[in-house]
C-alpha cells in the first residue's frame, strides 16, 4: 500500500500540464492575443502572426481579443 501511494505521489507531482499557445500580430506592438490562428482579429495583420505561450502573452500585458470573448 505504501509503495502504491508513493508511486501515485511521484506521478502526480511530476505532471506538468502542456503550455497553451496563442497567436499575436508581429513580434512587437501587439495589444491582443488570439487562441485561433484564423481569428478575425488577425485578418488585417501585416507583420506576420507569431506563436507565443499564454503566459508570455499575458506577461507582455496583452489581453484576449474581443472576437474570442
Amino acid at each position: 500500500m505504501k509503495y502504491t501511494l508513493l508511486l501515485l505521489f511521484i506521478f502526480l507531482t511530476s505532471f506538468h500540464p502542456p503550455e497553451t499557445n496563442v497567436f499575436i500580430c508581429g513580434p512587437t506592438g501587439a495589444k491582443k492575443y488570439h487562441f485561433n490562428e484564423n481569428c478575425r482579429g488577425l485578418s488585417s495583420c501585416s507583420h506576420g502572426v507569431v506563436k507565443k505561450t499564454l503566459k508570455q502573452a499575458q506577461g507582455l500585458g496583452l489581453t484576449l481579443c474581443g472576437w474570442e470573448d
